[in-house]
C-alpha cells in the first residue's frame, strides 16, 4: 500500500463536510489536520495561526475557505 499523498485525507475530510459547511459557514477557513477538524476563522491568518499553535510546525495540516464550488480567478 502506498502513502497517502500530502493531506489527502484532510482534502477527503474536505470534501465529505463540504455540503454542510458551504451551509453552515460560508466563505470561512476551516483548519483540519488527518481527521481532526479544528475550527472555523473569519481569515486565512487567524486560521494559519490557530494551526500553528496547535499542531506546531513539524505537521502539516490544511486550512480551506469553505464555498460549495471553487472560485476561479483569472490573472491577465
Amino acid at each position: 500500500m502506498q502513502p497517502a499523498a500530502p493531506l489527502e485525507t484532510e482534502l477527503k475530510v474536505f470534501e465529505e463536510h463540504r455540503r454542510l459547511w458551504a451551509a453552515n459557514h460560508p466563505g470561512k477557513f476551516v483548519v483540519i489536520q488527518d481527521n481532526t477538524v479544528l475550527d472555523f476563522f473569519e481569515e486565512y491568518g487567524s486560521a494559519f495561526k490557530a494551526g500553528l499553535k496547535a499542531f506546531g510546525l513539524d505537521r502539516s495540516f490544511l486550512i480551506k475557505q469553505v464555498w460549495m464550488e471553487e472560485p476561479v480567478y483569472f490573472v491577465a
